[in-house]
């Protein structure tokens, strides 16, 4: 018995090369998809530092403005004026 291997065909050799372009967009992808989890992990922990750095901010400006509000109240009560405060000025005797 004599087997012989029949010539590729058009079909055939179209569906050969779509496979290929298939295989070489879901290479394309997979690195595509990597690198996106990469950025997704390096925005993460640029999202915590500046959660961070938020917060160490916002710490330092309400030390700040707490000293310059006790040295202004203790300003107005060395001239008599009241201390306000959000429900009004208080006033010492």
């Amino acid at each position: 018995m004599n087997l012989r291997t029949a010539p590729p065909t058009n079909a055939t050799q179209a569906k050969e090369r779509l496979y290929s372009q298939l295989a070489g967009s879901l290479g394309r992808m997979s690195r595509a998809i990597g690198q996106t989890a990469d950025l997704c992990e390096h925005l993460q922990v640029d999202l915590h530092a500046m959660r961070v750095f938020a917060g160490l901010d916002a710490a330092k400006f309400m030390t700040v403005a707490a000293q310059l509000n006790s040295e202004e109240n203790e300003n107005d009560l060395s001239n008599g004026k009241p201390m306000t405060t959000v429900y009004g000025p208080l006033w010492f005797l």
